[in-house]
């Protein structure tokens, strides 16, 4: 498991004072803000926010020492952590964190090899797992209970329904 959590990532500058718009990743969109400082990639910059406002899931947010249009649009780009420890356990045998599902192994219900979770998206309609296949390619799967009918982080692996119009080559059979 990951010991820092993305939490967002700037998507742009927003007035002339220096705020930033922020994607947040957050079941609160507010929340990106709430768990202390985040930091960048390396770990390097630590930036405190502070929410302006919330709307469409995205964050506006003022950043501690950034003051004018072009300094915060110099972090357009920045992935924004915090430490896995600020953030609450999860309480909900259906609640994770997408930070320990990538990794696990995905194999079918007969306990053949489809893979390996490489991501975890939100394209706008639901968590989509990516599926890194043996051969190379990706798959990409609902985060469903249809087709992931089992997530079980202990054992390091999610069990997934491919379906029938995804072709499974011997390649891909591990």
């Amino acid at each position: 498991m990951a010991d820092r959590l993305l939490v967002g990532v700037v998507v742009g500058a927003h007035g002339v004072r220096g705020a930033v718009r922020i994607k947040s990743f957050t079941a609160d969109p507010g929340a990106v803000a709430t768990y202390g400082p985040v930091e960048d990639d390396e770990g390097r910059r630590r930036f405190s926010l502070r929410v302006l406002s919330v709307g469409k899931g995205v964050v506006t947010a003022a950043v501690d020492g950034v003051g004018d249009r072009d300094a915060a649009e110099a972090l357009r780009g920045t992935r924004l952590y915090v430490p896995r420890s600020a953030l609450p356990a999860t309480t909900d045998e259906d609640e994770f964190y997408h930070a320990d599902l990538i990794g696990l192994a995905a194999v079918a219900a007969d306990g053949g090899t489809v893979g390996r979770v490489s991501a975890v998206h939100d394209f706008g309609a639901g968590d989509v797992l990516e599926i890194a296949r043996p051969s190379g390619e990706t798959m990409m799967l609902p985060f469903t209970r249809e087709r992931v009918p089992l997530v079980d982080i202990a054992g390091g692996r999610v069990v997934v329904e491919v379906p029938a119009e995804i072709e499974v080559r011997p390649e891909d059979e591990g």
